[in-house]
């Protein structure tokens, strides 16, 4: 193969990339102290979440599983759509949450269409709560020391 040739052939695999990277799409969940990066392809709907099954990764518990696929299933694309997630921080259950909103996020990014359908649902919701810091002179963030009369 001469130079040009393998030079043709770069661009044509550089080209069709940029065609496959037009689907792909990406967005970010959060929830107490998670965070879940979300990346959305074609596929055949499994969803990976920390190189893990989902389902494995949220030990089976059907709640997490349910809230998990909640977006998917609100706009009846459960087998459209590969899932794969990077989620930090948290507990499991405020992970899930974080996971359901990056994708229901990364969904309005496919079809802005489908935004009545998935705030009806609650997906589309931040829950801003987040634990409150500790103040000194106190127990916790509230509760104060054990008051002594003697």
């Amino acid at each position: 193969m001469t130079e040009i040739e393998k030079s043709r052939k770069t661009t044509r695999t550089k080209s069709a990339k940029k065609s496959d990277d037009s689907k792909i799409v990406s967005a970010v969940g959060r929830r107490k102290t998670a965070i879940a990066r979300v990346v959305l392809m074609p596929g055949s709907g499994q969803i990976i979440i920390n190189g893990k099954n989902f389902q494995e990764y949220v030990s089976n518990r059907h709640k997490l599983i349910s809230e998990i696929l909640k977006p998917f299933t609100s706009v009846n694309l459960m087998k459209v759509f590969d899932a794969k997630v990077k989620a930090v921080g948290g507990g499991i259950s405020s992970q899930a949450e974080a996971i359901k909103l990056g994708i229901a996020r990364a969904l309005l990014k496919v079809d802005s269409a489908m935004k009545s359908v998935l705030g009806k649902t609650g997906c589309l919701v931040r829950d801003p709560r987040m634990k409150e810091r500790k103040k000194y002179g106190r127990k916790r963030a509230r509760k104060s020391f054990q008051y002594t009369k003697r």
